[in-house]
């Protein structure tokens, strides 16, 4: 049986830390950063007591180092500094800290538990509630993992404060998807924020609300044998572009690479399963406003459909879509015609 983690918004970060670490037990305790996090978010919490003795492991930042040897470098310090099956890890950072980390707790002694404290959007809407860890391997993400809960989440907001703009429109591509899976009130109120001048007040309250879209459908499919597909929207086409973004030496962050396969995959709702054009446009208009685009030519239309063909979901060789048929209306196991994926590259390039 799976057991529901406990995601708390904070209020007060020390004393939820605290609760949360009281409520582990453990024989040694470990912090888990990137040296990003290490330097700008770690001095928000580094001096609550009960962290006092806990042993500090960094990392390399960005989605580039989420891979083995990053995870074996984990392990080893886990190893050389008395880590066991009783002992916890909080993982302080984005959602390349929360997946590797979750990951390597899960694996290190047949696991430990784990905390996880996001600090990005991305990461407190997406990576680091509904248990999916793992680390990118053979040029493919998320490649290698497990599904395993956290013990506890906390989501502090004010830690968005130390992001980036780029990293802020990051996780609220995450934010759209989960309007556009939800209702037309949360999707038209995500178009009207301004999300370049953000008020941290309202992100604060749409965050929680965007959260519990994610935790509804987890709880109802937990494994993603079913409902939880309807979170992959967008994620086919932009896992795709987020692969080749580092085979052409020019990454991307991950809710830019989803915010563009939004644009193709909500095409692919208009001529598939009746997604309607006004909503649409006004979706990939907000969408092209904030995040710009990705340039591609027609040369690159094969290598871009082959990289989803490396999707997990994928099955019988088919390239497996989850589309809309309105806002809320979650159509899962879609599929595509090459010439009809082809069509979406063009649109996207063109429309």
């Amino acid at each position: 049986m799976i057991m529901k983690q406990e995601i708390i918004i904070s209020k007060c970060l020390k004393a939820e830390i605290s609760k949360a670490v009281a409520g582990c037990e453990h024989d040694r305790l470990f912090i888990l950063a990137d040296e990003t996090t290490r330097d700008k978010c770690l001095p928000l919490l580094i001096d609550t007591p009960c962290l006092a003795d806990a042993m500090i492991i960094t990392i390399k930042p960005t989605d580039t180092h989420k891979g083995i040897e990053s995870l074996t470098h984990v392990w080893k310090k886990l190893s050389d500094n008395g880590g066991t099956r009783h002992s916890c890890m909080i993982n302080v950072g984005g959602g390349m800290v929360t997946d590797l980390g979750g990951f390597a707790a899960s694996t290190f002694k047949r696991g430990m538990n784990f905390i996880n404290i996001p600090t990005t959007l991305l990461a407190m809407v997406d990576a680091s509630v509904g248990g999916k860890t793992g680390i990118n391997f053979n040029g493919l993400k998320n490649e290698i993992g497990v599904f395993n809960d956290s013990k506890t989440v906390i989501i502090d907001t004010d830690f968005l404060k130390t992001s980036d703009k780029d990293n802020i429109c990051s996780g609220y591509a995450e934010m759209l998807k989960h309007g556009l899976i939800s209702s037309n009130e949360m999707w038209s109120s995500l178009l009207c924020f301004d999300i370049l001048n953000p008020d941290y007040s309202a992100l604060k309250s749409m965050v929680a609300d965007s959260i519990k879209v994610k935790e509804h459908i987890v709880e109802k499919d937990p494994l993603e044998t079913g409902l939880r597909k309807a979170l992959n929207l967008g994620h086919t086409a932009g896992h795709a572009f987020e692969a080749f973004a580092l085979r052409t030496n020019r990454p991307i962050l991950h809710g830019y690479a989803v915010a563009f396969g939004l644009i193709c995959e909500l095409y692919l709702s208009c001529i598939k399963t009746g997604f309607p054009a006004n909503k649409m446009r006004q979706t990939v208009r907000y969408i092209k406003d904030v995040y710009g685009s990705f340039v591609f030519t027609c040369k690159d239309y094969e290598t871009i459909t082959e990289l989803m063909r490396h999707d997990k979901k994928n099955t019988s060789g088919q390239i497996n879509f989850t589309l809309l048929g309105d806002i809320g209306d979650i159509k899962i196991n879609q599929t595509a015609t090459k010439e009809e994926l082809y069509e979406a590259l063009d649109f996207f390039r063109e429309g």
